[in-house]
This record gives C-alpha cells, sequence and structure tokens, in this order.
C-alpha cells in the first residue's frame, strides 16, 4: 500500500510540474527571441516569479487537499493563467468582467486548477479548436473554461474525473490532470462540473464560494 501511494504523489508530482516548467520554457524563449519594450519584459518576468512559486509550493507538498487560502481578485488570477497560457503558444479567449468578489482562496492551487482544465481542452480538442475563459457570478464565483472540440459521450462524463482515465489513450496525458482540478476545486469547498455534447464543444465548470462579506 505504501508503495503505491508513494507511486501516486510522485505521478501528481510529475504531472503537476510540467505545466510550470512549460511556461517558464515559454518565457525564456520569449525574452530571448523576442523584440519586447520594457513593460512587456517585465510582465513576462513576474509571469516567471510565478511559475517559479508554484514549482516551489508544488515539490514541498504533493498533497492536492492542501489549502492555504487568502482573499484573492479572481479577474487578476484568470488574467495571468490565460496570459501564461498564451505564452506557451496557446490561442485562448478572456473577456473580463469589470468586477466580481472576492474570494478566499489557494492561488497557486487553483492556478493548477485551471492551468490543468485548459491543458485538457487544448490536448483533446484537437488542431485548429477554440478555447475561452468566463468569469461570473452569482451565488457564488463560476470560471468556465470552453472549446469547440469533439465534445465528450455522455456515458463518459464523470468517468473523466476518475484518476488515470484516458478516453483516447493515443494522445498525451497521464490520466490526472481532471481528477487534480477536482480535488482542489473541492478542497475549496467548491465544485468542478462539466456539460458536453458528442459534436458540440465542452465546458468545465469550477465554482467556488464567494468570500463571507
Amino acid at each position: 500500500m505504501s508503495s503505491n501511494l508513494d507511486a501516486d504523489r510522485l505521478a501528481v508530482l510529475v504531472h503537476e510540474v510540467r505545466s510550470p516548467v512549460a511556461a517558464l520554457s515559454a518565457i525564456a524563449g520569449t525574452l530571448v527571441d523576442g523584440e519586447l519594450d520594457a513593460d512587456a519584459r517585465r510582465e513576462l518576468v513576474r509571469l516567471a516569479s510565478l511559475a517559479c512559486v508554484a514549482i516551489e509550493r508544488i515539490v514541498a507538498d504533493a498533497a492536492v487537499t492542501s489549502i492555504h487560502r487568502e482573499p484573492i481578485d479572481p479577474v487578476a488570477l484568470v488574467r495571468d493563467v490565460v496570459t501564461a497560457a498564451r505564452v506557451r503558444g496557446v490561442p485562448i479567449a478572456f473577456a473580463p468582467p469589470h468586477a466580481t468578489p472576492a474570494v478566499d482562496a489557494d492561488p497557486a492551487r487553483l492556478r493548477q486548477a485551471l492551468d490543468n482544465l485548459i491543458t485538457n481542452a487544448v490536448i483533446h480538442g484537437g488542431p485548429g479548436v477554440d478555447v475561452s475563459v468566463g468569469l461570473r457570478a452569482d451565488d457564488a464565483l463560476r470560471i468556465d473554461v470552453s472549446d469547440n472540440g469533439p465534445g465528450i459521450a455522455r456515458d463518459d462524463l464523470e468517468r473523466i474525473f476518475d484518476t488515470g482515465v484516458r478516453l483516447d489513450p493515443k494522445r498525451p496525458g497521464t490520466g490526472l490532470g481532471l481528477a487534480l482540478a477536482r480535488s482542489i476545486a473541492e478542497g475549496h469547498g467548491g465544485a468542478l462540473t462539466v456539460e458536453s455534447d458528442l459534436g458540440r464543444g465542452t465546458v468545465f465548470t469550477l465554482t467556488l464560494p464567494l468570500a463571507p462579506r
């Protein structure tokens, strides 16, 4: 049992560290090859610093149940995730709302969850897929990651959240991303749900409780 647990933790560690490492690689390439003004360089350095913090956190604590809450601005956090994805070459749309209520959340864990959802959309959406991120608030904060890919069969909508499940073994991945994203959402007292039909794309919705007034 112990060896299986260690193997699971190692798999989580390897999976989660890939995204910030990829971001650092893309940022380094942009800084070396791009003709950027000072403001653009400062923004890339800031994103690189966030990626380093994420790696340090992942290595220090691979348990996805560990949540360290602080007040965060959801718009700023989602914008950072989208910007980092664009630096990695992911074409992704995000129209930020003017304002959203604050939430008490773990910013490093939320970035991990959203990175996993975006990566999943790109991998399973196929070439030319359109990915978008939306942000809305009513009785809770809701972050939607949508794509216009091939969609998911109804019988598979819950199975995709099981650890190790890969609907298409030919595509890259470990089958951990969605399970981790749901664990992070539930660790915040929220949820991760999915709506999809074959041929009509997919929408993942990460829901978080609003901060007490």
